[in-house]
């Protein structure tokens, strides 16, 4: 039996179905659906706004669903526009395997589908949008390690350890660091990729650590419940924060010299790219099967080019 929808997923599927009905048919132009995880972090509203802007340039539809950070509403999202005829599908996956019977299922029903950050397994999915997580990270580290030469390093991770591509990065992450001759890795507390969540995690990490001097972040909630707990625990003078995901807050951390360095990808390209694959596919054209999105470290030396961003 499955698990009985939740009222943000029967909300968001029953007007999409609505004007279904209503019309008999979609509106004018093809219609895109994208499935994200949340609506909560700055990053995936990035990624709407840039989907959104795609579809809105091609004369198409975009229905985004929320799946409040429920893999099962992600699941039943898809089997319900595959229901409702959809031309094509972006998701941002939560449980990249988990996912896969729903992607399957859409592949069956020649409905496009393409991938955002998240990488899935092999699939019918037909392009794969985002950075290369794990090099990516692994590079990072190696900034980390070149910043603070000659000094000793103590980090802890705050993760979201039910985050397929966030694991992904802090194992990247963690694995270069290894090779540092001055490095205690401390260990890893799950922010579960909730803000309060990680904020509380942040807190427990530093209290437990008082010789910690470097925190890694994995993603936009975690990085910002770092950069707040460091500030509200009065350690900017003592511990580097480093991680992912620009926020207003973040530069501010940068301004005031406790956040040593961000990786900053570009959602918004990223939801871009997403509805513009689907649009090449749906009108017979040939598109690439990995479209990479590039990624910079924000550091105070170049972090006046990102601030317009979050004005």
């Amino acid at each position: 039996m499955k698990p009985a929808l939740s009222r943000s997923l029967m909300l968001a599927l029953t007007t999409s179905a609505a004007v279904f009905a209503a019309t008999g048919a979609y509106a004018e132009g093809k219609t895109f659906a994208l499935v994200q995880i949340n609506q909560q972090a700055l990053f995936f509203n990035q990624i709407n706004e840039g989907a959104q802007a795609a579809a809105d340039a091609s004369g198409d539809t975009l229905t985004i669903f929320n799946a409040n950070n429920d893999p099962q509403a992600q699941n039943s999202a898809i089997e319900t526009f595959i229901q409702q005829k959809v031309d094509g599908i972006a998701v941002v996956a939560i449980d990249v395997n988990g996912i896969m019977p729903a992607i399957e299922q859409a592949g069956a029903a020649g409905i496009p589908v393409v991938a955002i950050d998240a990488i899935l397994p092999e699939g019918p999915q037909a392009v794969q949008v985002g950075v290369d997580n794990a090099q990516t990270a692994a590079d990072f580290a190696k900034f980390v390690l070149e910043q603070n030469a000659g000094s000793e390093i103590k980090i802890g991770n705050v993760a979201a350890l039910n985050s397929f591509i966030q694991n992904i990065r802090k194992d990247a992450f963690v694995e270069v660091l290894k090779a540092g001759d001055k490095v205690t890795l401390i260990g890893d507390v799950d922010g579960q990729n909730v803000q309060d969540v990680a904020l509380g995690a942040a807190e427990n990490l530093l209290t437990a650590n008082p010789d910690l001097n470097a925190i890694y972040a994995t993603g936009e909630p975690a990085m910002v419940a770092a950069v707040a707990a460091t500030e509200s625990q009065g350690r900017t003078g003592d511990v580097k924060v480093y991680g992912w995901d620009l926020t207003s807050g973040v530069i501010d951390g940068i301004d005031a010299g406790f956040v040593a360095g961000v990786v900053h990808q570009d959602p918004a390209g990223m939801g871009k790219a997403a509805v513009e694959s689907l649009a090449k596919i749906v009108a017979g054209e040939t598109v690439e099967k990995v479209v990479s999105v590039p990624a910079t470290i924000v550091t105070k030396e170049n972090v006046d080019q990102f601030r317009d961003m979050f004005k």
